[in-house]
């Protein structure tokens, strides 16, 4: 399969391209990819993560800024493995998120899906936008900004 037609990112491809890792990685794949156009990430939420230890005892609640985070995450993926196609080493740098709306508590048990389709590229500034979507509802949304920076330029 050539880069051109990858469509999903594994757990291995994900710690590739991202810096994060256990607690922080909010993904554990990234599927339907088109370039750096669109994506659905998955987060699958377990009970055994730390957060539930104080999020609250009695009644897990997925924080609201956890998958503002895996949003952000989903579209910095993408992105790099797009750039890596050029050869060389990038970085994301999240600069904004706007327009952040909560409409569901997530849980223990649920799948998060993160879908994320870029609004505009300038560069090496991107803005995409973001929806968590649990079970066909949306739980949330938000427009996330980046920099893309080549790690050399860092």
């Amino acid at each position: 399969m050539s880069d051109r037609e990858m469509t999903s990112l594994d757990i291995n491809r994900v710690l590739e391209c991202l810096p994060h890792r256990y607690p922080m990685l909010m993904i554990d794949k990234i599927i339907e990819i088109d370039g750096d156009e669109s994506a659905i990430g998955i987060k699958n939420i377990t009970f055994n993560e730390p957060i539930f230890q104080g999020h609250f005892p009695g009644q897990p609640i997925f924080p609201g800024v956890l998958i503002l985070e895996g949003m952000a995450q989903t579209a910095g993926a993408i992105v790099i493995a797009e750039e890596q196609k050029k050869g060389d080493k990038y970085s994301v740098f999240l600069l904004t998120i706007d327009k952040a709306k909560f409409r569901k508590p997530t849980q223990p048990g649920d799948v998060l899906e993160y879908h994320i389709k870029k609004a505009h590229r300038r560069r090496n500034v991107g803005r995409y936008t973001a929806q968590a979507i649990v079970h066909g509802t949306v739980v949330a949304e938000a427009e996330v900004g980046a920099m893309i920076v080549r790690e050399d330029q860092a």
